[in-house]
């Protein structure tokens, strides 16, 4: 029995030892973004069996304890605000992708950043990877994409952005003008703002006069149409048309239908009945729409709630260059922990997978919170009262081996 005892209580150092160190890693980390914290889960090593003659029970008498595992807690830790749109946390499960010294570890601390190279980072200087949107040309931006489709898993890459991309222009096709004439004998205009192949802002300007003579029901304006540069020193082509209304003021007719602007053909669009231009009794008025957009120069990076890489520019345009991956894994408690808040995957968590839409479409597969941080999972009140219980365990055992080490000498003593 007091062999018993001493192992009995060395194995309890050793096991209670493990566990004081999960909880002080843990508390040690309680300020570490994205931090998961641990479980330290014990076992028996030995049981002896006692048998009892009188009730035909058994009981077993443990001899000894060891660390069977250490369990990763998957709770979501609490949201701490930040100021920076680039600081995201996963609302529900997942990992992002980080690459340093070609090994790729996953995290849940989504302190990103862009570097000075235009690369999106961690604070450690790890890169972040995702699916590039392939919309790019050197330092030019070659298509508007609301969003990118993340692609395999196995394909994720580096995401990296130029410092300088450029928007560029679009010359318009189509203006539409809507606004009321009146019936009054007075001339009456109408401009809109259009971009040439250039990329200049030239005015769409459009002049209406009655036409004499007027056919009744109804009334006619003759138009003029001229294209000419903002400070009206150019004129790139005039056209001339007519429109009719009828009775109620509603457009009938027209004989306008397009003008040059400096080498790009515009589609004049007067609209059809009182969807567009009319002639009646109402408050005079004017309005204008055109597509075609002016070059512009980036302004930055930012990245929004879906997980896209957005690009903003001087045009007041924006586009989506890029998707940050969210990886998921059959079995998150086979990850090894190979840093903080960093892990790696291991033949127990299986390889890294995204999860699908309803059309088989790879997803992030969680909601993402941008201007957001995950603190540590790590609750203190429950941390400290464990440290605490493993303390007096710990004690415990130290008393055992104690007391069986001054049996020891008893026995010894009485034997000589």
């Amino acid at each position: 029995m007091m062999t018993q005892a001493f192992y009995t209580g060395v194995s309890g150092l050793r096991t209670n030892q493990h566990g004081i160190d999960v909880v002080s890693d843990n508390l040690a980390n309680i300020n570490t973004v994205g931090f998961r914290s641990s479980n330290a889960e014990f076992s028996s090593l030995f049981e002896k069996t006692l048998n009892t003659t009188h009730n035909n029970t058994s009981n077993s008498v443990g001899i000894g304890s060891m660390l069977q595992a250490t369990s990763l807690n998957q709770t979501q830790g609490s949201l701490m605000l930040s100021d920076r749109n680039t600081d995201l946390a996963i609302m529900g499960d997942g990992w992002f992708g980080v690459e340093g010294n070609n090994n790729i570890a996953y995290t849940r601390d989504g302190s990103f950043k862009f570097d000075a190279l235009g690369d999106l980072v961690t604070n450690d200087g790890f890169h972040v990877l995702g699916t590039m949107g392939g919309n790019i040309n050197g330092e030019t931006l070659g298509a508007k994409l609301d969003e990118v489709k993340l692609g395999d898993v196995t394909s994720q890459e580096k995401l990296s952005f130029p410092k300088f991309l450029t928007y560029p222009q679009e010359a318009t096709t189509k203006t539409k003008f809507t606004g009321n004439l009146g019936t009054e004998d007075e001339t009456r205009s109408m401009s809109s703002g259009v971009i040439d192949s250039t990329g200049t802002r030239n005015n769409l300007k459009l002049i209406f006069t009655k036409s004499v003579p007027q056919t009744l029901p109804g009334s006619q304006w003759d138009i003029e149409a001229t294209t000419e540069t903002l400070d009206g020193i150019t004129v790139y082509d005039t056209q001339n048309g007519k429109v009719s209304f009828d009775d109620k003021g509603a457009l009938i007719s027209s004989t306008l239908s397009s003008i040059n602007n400096n080498g790009s053909k515009i589609t004049i669009d007067l609209g059809n009945a009182y969807d567009g231009v009319v002639s009646n009794n109402g408050l005079i008025s004017s309005s204008s729409s055109s597509d075609g957009i002016v070059a512009g120069e980036l302004t930055g990076y930012s990245i929004n709630q879906n997980a896209e890489i957005i690009s903003s520019f001087s045009n007041g345009m924006q586009s989506s260059v890029g998707k940050i991956a969210v990886y998921h894994f059959q079995n998150d408690q086979g990850l090894q922990r190979v840093g903080s808040s960093k892990f790696t995957q291991s033949s127990d968590s299986g390889l890294p997978i995204f999860y699908t839409d309803i059309n088989g479409q790879n997803v992030i597969g969680s909601s993402v919170s941008n201007f957001s941080l995950e603190n540590s999972n790590v609750e203190m009140s429950n941390a400290l009262t464990e440290l605490i219980i493993l303390q007096r365990s710990f004690d415990a055992s130290s008393k055992s081996v104690t007391t069986a080490d001054e049996m020891m000498q008893k026995a010894l003593s009485m034997d000589a």
